[in-house]
Formats: C-alpha cells, sequence, structure tokens
C-alpha cells in the first residue's frame, strides 16, 4: 500500500523537468532580495551585527561595513546567475561560501530568537549543496549550445568523401 501511494506521488518526466528552475528560483531569491536588503537596510544591519559576539572577530577580517557590502554583492550577482542557471556550480559554491560566515557572525548567539533563522540558513546551505552536486538542471543557461560543442561536433563527423 505504502509503494503504491509513493508510485502515485512521483512526477512525471515533464514536471520533474520544471522542478529544476523552479528549484533554482526560489533558492535564489532569498539571495536576491537579502542581498538588496545589505544596501537598502545597511545600517540596521550593521547594528544587528554589532550586538553579536563575534562583532570583535568580524572586525579582524576587515570593516564591516565594507563586508557588509561585498556580501550583499556577492548574494545579488551569485543570486541571479543561480536563478537563471548560468555558472550554476559557481554560483552554488560563492552564496555557500558567502552564507557560512554570515550565518555564523549573524546567528550562532545564544540568543534563543536566533534559532529559526540559524536552521533556515542551514536548510538554505542543503539547498546550494544540492544544485553544486546536481548541477543546474533543466532550463538551464549553462545548457545552452556553445560555439565549443559545435566545433567538436563537427570535428567529431566524418569528412565528405573527395570529389563531393
Amino acid at each position: 500500500m505504502l509503494r503504491n501511494i509513493e508510485a502515485r506521488l512521483t512526477p512525471s518526466p515533464h514536471t520533474s523537468a520544471l522542478i529544476d528552475p523552479l528549484f533554482r528560483l526560489l533558492t535564489s531569491l532569498i539571495f536576491i532580495i537579502g542581498g538588496l536588503g545589505h544596501f537598502g537596510q545597511h545600517r540596521m544591519m550593521l547594528e544587528r551585527m554589532e550586538e553579536s559576539p563575534w562583532a570583535p572577530t568580524v572586525g579582524m577580517i576587515g570593516d564591516p561595513s565594507v563586508l557588509l557590502w561585498l556580501s550583499g554583492i556577492a548574494f545579488v550577482i551569485a543570486g541571479l546567475t543561480l536563478a537563471i542557471g548560468f555558472m550554476t556550480r559557481a554560483s552554488a559554491l560563492i552564496l555557500f561560501a558567502t552564507l557560512v560566515p554570515v550565518t555564523v557572525a549573524v546567528h550562532l548567539v545564544p540568543d534563543p530568537s536566533h534559532v529559526g533563522p540559524l536552521f533556515k540558513n542551514v536548510a538554505i546551505l542543503g539547498a546550494l549543496l544540492l544544485i553544486w552536486a546536481r548541477g543546474p538542471g533543466a532550463f538551464a543557461l549553462d545548457n545552452r549550445p556553445t560555439a565549443c560543442s559545435d566545433e567538436k561536433m563537427i570535428l567529431s563527423q566524418p569528412a565528405p568523401p573527395l570529389g563531393e
């Protein structure tokens, strides 16, 4: 009976193909919108970072304001490229590498109100690892034909016989 339920819940290949761009888009939205927040709510975010027990460590890495600008730029650009499936694996790794220190600096604190946001970020890190491991999936710019692949196709075809 349980196998029957599982079989009925299995999506068709067409539906499965639509999941890839939807998964990339839904994962990227938090980075695009959140990254824009690094600019529009810069002062408020700096104040949150200053309240963190990790503030001295962040200060040793660099100017918190500059780091906030840089993480915002990374989130917006890599979020957009992830959404359209361009340089998908690199985008996922850039977002992962940027999200880890942001998560530690802002959410790895003794305040219980940060438990939800902390584990939300952990789940997002899991989604980024899945995208990195699986690649862009269907409907991604990474899958478009390139000039290089056209040349390989031409070179792999036998030459026409002489006289034709």
